[in-house]
């Protein structure tokens, strides 16, 4: 095999007229990047959930919320003194500095247990200072239908750091908000059933990326390994598999189909354009055909000088300050540039490169091109 191989590079070599190193190297293909189903699709049901609650935080060292600017962090400290047997007087003000209100939020996964623990972040909900050294009592969480899955409780962990002092101030990172790692314990469990719906043994696999292309060669990866029938595409995102009905034969049935390796269609050719931040992403299907191009900057620059006349000691006069002003304009050069057709993203690049533009400027300039019909990509702005 490697005989003939090596015979039909130098066949090739010798009628093409290029060197058999050359030729050897447009006959070794580069094996395409193959992922496994479970970084491609996801199994129907299987879903994390998002959970809320509202706290307080105690023992906080003066940067707590200033109670007469936050009345809701007086009355969840009024209502949560009456539970526990203690009465306040609705007409007291409570001046408080060690007292926070926070928004809680987790993220419940799927199969999680009563009894297992979560993480938690908690963030500043008033306008406290820092929430470092502070505990959160008692909170519990709820889901999007109203029910408690999870209580959470514990000593904050901030990850900024700041001081102040006669008006200056210092300040790393955020000290409004932070985590608690196994800060919530699960009550309540969230009912994820697999293969227990109209036909039991019957899942459904979804697609992170809508793909005919990829669907169909997901479909027949898993038929090649389980044999034919086995699974189905209902359409570019979703795929039936059909497996086995007994609960303790499916687990294994799916991490099975999870490790199945699948070379996925080339992504459509696109452009990201971030308007906020001005950045520029473009995948390698972009292509580009000939056009022309002028761009030019236009730039002002004001310079001001202040001046003070000081006329002379017995003159009589009185001090003046005026002020002297420069300004240039400059349009840049502008010239018409010629930019080639390519398919290959780094020639592209270069050609962009070429017109001196900054990235803000290559926004107006993808848009442009995508309006005269000059870029092949589909052009997305976020």
């Amino acid at each position: 095999m490697a005989v003939k191989f090596f015979d039909l590079i130098c066949k090739y070599a010798a009628a093409s007229g290029v060197t058999l190193l050359s030729a050897a190297l447009l006959f070794i293909a580069i094996p395409a990047q193959a992922e496994r189903i479970k970084e491609l699709a996801n199994i129907q049901g299987v879903r994390d959930n998002p959970l809320i609650g509202y706290g307080l935080i105690v023992g906080l060292d003066g940067t707590g919320d200033q109670t007469m600017q936050t009345p809701f962090t007086t009355q969840s400290l009024s209502n949560m003194l009456s539970q526990l047997g203690m009465s306040v007087e609705a007409a007291s003000k409570m001046q408080l500095k060690n007292v926070a209100s926070v928004m809680v939020t987790a993220t419940l996964p799927p199969f999680a247990r009563p009894g297992q623990t979560i993480d938690i972040t908690v963030s500043s909900m008033g306008n406290a200072k820092s929430l470092r050294g502070g505990t959160l009592l008692m909170t519990p969480l709820k889901g999007s239908d109203g029910n408690v899955y999870a209580v959470a409780q514990g000593n904050m962990i901030v990850g900024g750091a700041g001081a102040s002092a006669n008006g200056s101030k210092v300040q790393v990172n955020q000290l409004s908000s932070g985590r608690i790692p196994a800060g919530a314990l699960v009550e309540r469990a969230v009912a994820a059933p697999l293969g227990a719906g109209e036909h039991p043994g019957t899942f459904m696999l979804e697609l992170n990326n809508t793909d005919f292309g990829t669907a169909q060669k997901a479909v027949d990866a898993i038929n090649r390994h389980f044999g034919s029938g086995t699974a189905q595409a209902l359409d570019a995102r979703v795929i039936q598999v059909n497996g086995p009905i007994r609960p303790d034969a499916q687990v294994g049935f799916l991490a099975k189909i999870e490790n199945i390796e699948v070379t996925p269609d080339q992504a459509a050719a696109k452009v990201i354009i971030n308007a906020r931040t001005g950045s520029v992403v473009m995948n390698q299907a972009v292509k580009v055909r000939d056009f022309a191009v002028a761009h030019g900057n236009l730039s002002i620059t004001i310079n001001t000088q202040n001046n003070v006349s000081q006329p002379n000691s017995f003159g009589g006069g009185r001090t003046v300050a005026t002020s002297e002003s420069q300004i240039e304009l400059d349009r840049g050069s502008g010239a018409l540039q010629v930019v080639k057709a390519s398919a290959s993203l780094a020639e592209i690049i270069k050609g962009l490169n070429r017109l001196g533009a900054n990235p803000q400027d290559l926004v107006s300039i993808l848009q442009a091109m995508k309006a005269a019909g000059a870029l092949n990509a589909e052009l997305e702005v976020i």
